[in-house]
């Protein structure tokens, strides 16, 4: 890819939102959710029937650990995106490596962030779609073919203990120097 070509480079942290801004949306919402479930678990407490306090206690539960999961899916799928945005970088569009990322909405939407900040986005778009990935494919594939999927240890490693990437380049030396 020609330097000269490369766009305005955003800083981090806007990079690390757009990737994960759905799961960020989400987050919110399991926050805000785990304060209800909260609410109504204290109050359960007053009544003696143990399968109301019992419901509440798995509503609580089941969003309170959904915030520490959406975390580490969000910090995953920021690996992505720099590992994403160096290969796309060194080899420009190939289609092993939008490949790579096409097995959900979250690995998709790092890709596409990578490639926007290249210049390549269109081209990555096309190929998801010309695979029949439709915008409201959130569901990942490997849910749908495999039941089983929590028990295997790819989803696990991939989904929310992927490996922390250290990016190749500095885009941000990269990038042309922008002048008035």
């Amino acid at each position: 890819m020609e330097l000269l070509s490369l766009p305005k480079q955003p800083s981090a942290f806007v990079s690390y939102f757009r990737v994960g801004k759905l799961l960020y949306y989400s987050l919110f919402l399991f926050i805000l959710e785990s304060w209800i479930y909260w609410i109504q678990l204290k109050a359960s407490f007053l009544q003696s029937n143990i399968w109301i306090q019992g419901f509440w206690i798995w509503c609580f539960l089941f969003s309170f650990v959904h915030i520490f999961l959406v975390i580490m899916d969000g910090w995953s799928r920021y690996q992505n995106y720099k590992r994403a945005k160096d290969q796309f970088f060194e080899y420009g569009f190939r289609k092993r490596i939008a490949a790579n990322y096409i097995v959900s909405k979250c690995q998709r939407e790092a890709a596409l962030v990578a490639a926007s900040e290249l210049g390549i986005k269109e081209k990555v778009a096309n190929y998801y779609e010309e695979h029949g990935v439709k915008w409201f494919h959130y569901v990942p594939y490997f849910m749908v073919k495999d039941p089983l999927f929590l028990i295997r240890k790819a989803f696990w490693s991939r989904t929310f203990l992927e490996r922390s990437y250290t990016a190749k380049f500095d885009f941000k030396k990269l990038q042309p120097e922008l002048t008035s």
